[in-house]
């Protein structure tokens, strides 16, 4: 009989592209991951990777045996579901990525309610873009993450995944006490032409936002400081560095030296919990998502 294990690491061998990327995802070791591979040779009689220069290559052979791998997996999936699902009690391993500001300004009591009240659930953070969150959860790798887009820059699902919406996020220009904007009661995007923008990194949602809301303005942003935690940005606006748009969750104290100057047509961005549509019978989902929506802070939309 094939082991399920080894049908595991070859499969996740398959879907990442190398040993080193599956045994990121698997928790492994490389070396364990090339073990299995060796023991299910053995099991199987067949040659399943070949070398190319310092890595490896699966043979026509693995690449069937991983797709009847794929089928394997998911069904083991479903009678786990199934069981967990007839339990009715949330348990096992929860695996949530957010983006910083979430991360910082909502996860925290999230995560403290939902640890609180189902103990046999062992939840687990990482931070990480939206992008890749979405990608993760696509994977498997990932069970629920907490995303964000913007109107004009929505962020696509691949098929097989759900969302819901956790609320909406306001943003506001923020510039130093000394900057000429600092006593309007509002600015437009034409106010803004010429400025030295603190923003995320190009590849970021909010970066593609700033882009594309100023060009919808007529005006070519100077993303002059690619900076991607907002308390670094915060510090920068303080010492009279830039301008920054800012949203409001997990955004904190604002410092001394620094004026927040809405922004009109008023910008906002959208946040969401993903996870997979099949995964949706799990208890751990389902309280997962009421947790999320139940601890969304009343200031962020303040």
């Amino acid at each position: 009989m094939i082991d399920l294990g080894r049908l595991r690491a070859l499969h996740a061998v398959a879907q990442y592209g190398s040993v080193n990327r599956a045994a990121e995802v698997l928790g492994y070791t490389p070396s364990a991951v090339s073990q299995q591979l060796a023991k299910l040779e053995r099991e199987t009689h067949t040659t399943l990777v070949e070398r190319q220069g310092r890595g490896i290559v699966l043979t026509d052979a693995a690449r069937q045996l991983a797709a009847t791998a794929s089928r394997i997996l998911e069904l083991v999936e479903d009678a786990e579901l199934t069981l967990e699902e007839q339990r009715g009690q949330a348990i096992g391993t929860l695996n949530i990525a957010a983006f910083p500001t979430a991360a910082r300004g909502l996860l925290p009591r999230a995560l403290g309610r939902l640890i609180d009240g189902n103990p046999g659930l062992d939840v687990r953070l990482v931070e990480t873009d939206p992008f890749e969150a979405v990608a993760a959860v696509s994977r498997g790798e990932i069970h629920v993450a907490v995303v964000h887009d913007w109107q004009n820059a929505p962020l696509a699902l691949p098929e097989g995944l759900s969302r819901v919406k956790l609320g909406v996020d306001p943003a506001d220009v923020l510039v130093p006490a000394t900057h000429r904007l600092a006593g309007k009661e509002f600015v437009r995007a034409e106010d803004l032409v010429g400025e030295r923008w603190i923003c995320q990194p190009a590849g970021s949602i909010c970066h593609e936002w700033l882009i594309r809301t100023m060009r919808r303005a007529g005006v070519e942003p100077n993303v002059a400081y690619s900076v991607a935690e907002y308390q670094t940005q915060l510090a920068m606006l303080a010492n009279g560095i830039g301008v920054g748009l800012l949203p409001r969750l997990g955004r904190g104290t604002i410092p001394d030296g620094v004026v927040v100057v809405p922004l009109q047509p008023a910008p906002s961005r959208r946040l969401y919990a993903v996870w997979r549509t099949t995964t949706s019978r799990r208890p751990a989902i389902s309280v997962t998502l009421q947790t999320l929506k139940a601890a969304w802070p009343e200031r962020a939309t303040a």
